[in-house]
């Protein structure tokens, strides 16, 4: 009999403050947060720039994936603990042909994050 798993089986947990992914590393992977919430971070000149603050079902990593450039383009960090799922490229892109409204969710995701960071940007100038 195979053993049931929890959501508090999946994934890597983080303490607060810690970092997930660092701007400007290489990647290939795509992460869900399972528990908690994470802070974008982009480091400009010895100042780090909050750019949005995610939370559980919400996904970072993804432009790495469907970029031609690996590198990071911003850091994630742990806002208390948090609980966070990787997911390899080669098994999101095969789960993306499999079922065809996970890319409608990421195209809808990604679209109002533009929305969120354009606001953003007309607000700050």
């Amino acid at each position: 009999m195979r053993p049931i798993m929890l959501k508090n089986d999946l994934g890597k947990r983080f303490e607060n403050g810690e970092i997930i992914i660092r701007q400007g590393e290489t990647g290939d992977s795509l992460f869900v947060i399972l528990e908690g919430r994470v802070e974008v971070i982009l480091g400009q000149e010895n100042c780090d720039r909050r750019l949005a603050v995610l939370g559980e079902g919400d996904f970072f990593g993804e432009m790495e994936i469907f970029d031609a450039s690996s590198a990071r383009s911003a850091s994630i960090r742990a806002i208390g603990p948090a609980r966070v799922l990787t997911v390899d490229k080669k098994t999101l892109l095969y789960r993306l042909q499999e079922d065809p409204s996970l890319a409608l969710h990421f195209l809808q995701s990604l679209s109002d994050r533009l929305r969120r960071s354009n606001r953003q940007e007309l607000l700050s100038n």
